[in-house]
């Protein structure tokens, strides 16, 4: 297996994870430990990465003038291709109605911890009361985000010989954490198996829940699929003249792992490692945009967000206006920023939405069954969509890329 190429392991790993999970259900307990074993490996290094990899991006940006160009142009591109992705599954649920006539009996009892949660809870939240305690949970991210952004800003500031040691020193902290996450990545085959499986093995009635919700999972894959290959590859075309289907071959084994965890936060050691070393994106900018777009640079769940609210309004009958629709795309961007990057993330994120337009939060129920299948399209599309941001600022700051 050494001599095959990794993306080629991780896709000959589904295919057996498949059958594995459809002709041995019952084994399924014998490889899940190596997908838990796996997931918590990658969980135990994102909160080192990306802090060591932001305090040393930004301490090697310079001078606050750098910082803020830089922070300018990535939040423009977040926002501008999270408003395509909510735009093109607009357009597409009202073309295909996939809410009208559907069955209310597949409504299930919603039973879910469902958190309440505004814009400006967000924006509050991101500033840390205990650092130490952000830096335990992953779920606080953002926290970490900001204070290393703050912490390496001031690295810029003190006098040259402390700036030197402190650069040095997070540069070499960053260098181990990269090795490390390069030993952990070898077992990516093997993490994929233990999770697809279980995955499979799980679901019930598999293909009468997909029948029964197949016009919906339809619109929301295409819609996710013309973004991800129409809409991006067009932006990162206009923006660079580079060569955006060689970098999405580049980044085979990101975005399958993304595909099969559902979490842009477990790929983004992969990701970084991908857009470093294959798209040829510095340092600077992948430790810059790339941990930060895996929290806030959501276009496969803004999509999903918006698609699957509308999609519940027709199945209650409920028909929005054009004043509704547009809360809906903009309480849709705003929710997708604050969705954190774990699987089903979106499906928790999506009561905001229903809220704004005065929908019953058990409308949720209509979509559990096969959220769990859309949310791996979705997540592929936000690292995709970060990918394509750290090529994109990469060659606006001058940068030579390997295609």
């Amino acid at each position: 297996m050494g001599r095959i190429k990794l993306h080629w392991q991780i896709f000959i790993a589904i295919i057996l994870a498949v059958a594995y999970g459809i002709f041995l259900e019952d084994y399924v307990g014998y490889v899940r430990w190596m997908g838990e074993v796996f997931l918590r490996a990658l969980g135990m290094i994102i909160i080192p990465l990306v802090f060591a990899s932001i305090v040393t991006g930004i301490a090697n940006i310079g001078t606050a003038k750098n910082i803020g160009r830089l922070g300018f142009k990535t939040l423009g591109y977040y926002l501008g291709t999270s408003t395509l992705a909510i735009l093109t599954g607009l357009i597409l649920v009202n073309i295909f109605k996939p809410g009208v006539g559907i069955d209310m009996a597949l409504r299930e009892d919603v039973n879910m911890d469902l958190q309440d949660s505004t814009l400006s809870d967000t924006l509050v939240n991101i500033v840390p009361e205990n650092i130490f305690f952000s830096f335990t949970d992953n779920t606080e991210l953002l926290s970490v985000i900001f204070f290393a952004l703050l912490f390496g800003f001031f690295i810029t500031r003190t006098q040259e010989k402390h700036r030197v040691m402190l650069s040095d020193f997070f540069q070499a902290v960053l260098e181990v954490i990269m090795k490390l996450t390069l030993f952990v990545i070898r077992f990516t085959p093997l993490g994929i198996f233990g999770l697809l499986a279980y995955r499979v093995a799980e679901q019930d009635n598999l293909m009468e829940m997909i029948n029964s919700l197949g016009m919906y999972m339809f619109v929301v894959i295409l819609g996710i699929l013309i973004h991800a290959l129409i809409t991006l590859p067009v932006v990162v075309k206009s923006f660079t003249n580079s060569k955006p289907y060689k970098h999405f071959m580049f980044s085979r084994t990101p975005l399958l792992t993304a595909f099969t965890t559902s979490s842009s936060n477990a790929t983004l050691p992969l990701t970084m490692e991908s857009a470093r070393y294959n798209s040829g994106v510095s340092n600077k900018v992948s430790s810059f945009t790339l941990p930060l777009g895996a929290t806030i640079n959501m276009d496969g769940a803004a999509l999903y967000e918006c698609v699957a609210v509308i999609f519940i309004a027709q199945a209650y009958g409920i028909d929005l206006t054009v004043g509704q629709q547009i809360i809906v795309v903009l309480t849709s961007l705003l929710a997708s920023v604050g969705s954190a990057g774990i699987p089903m993330a979106g499906l928790v994120m999506i009561t905001i939405v229903l809220s704004a337009v005065g929908l019953p939060l058990e409308g949720v129920g209509l979509i559990l069954a096969v959220d769990r299948i859309i949310d791996m399209f979705r997540t592929g599309t936000n690292v995709w969509s970060d990918i394509c941001c750290s090529i994109i600022i990469a060659r606006s700051e001058g940068e030579t890329l390997n295609a």
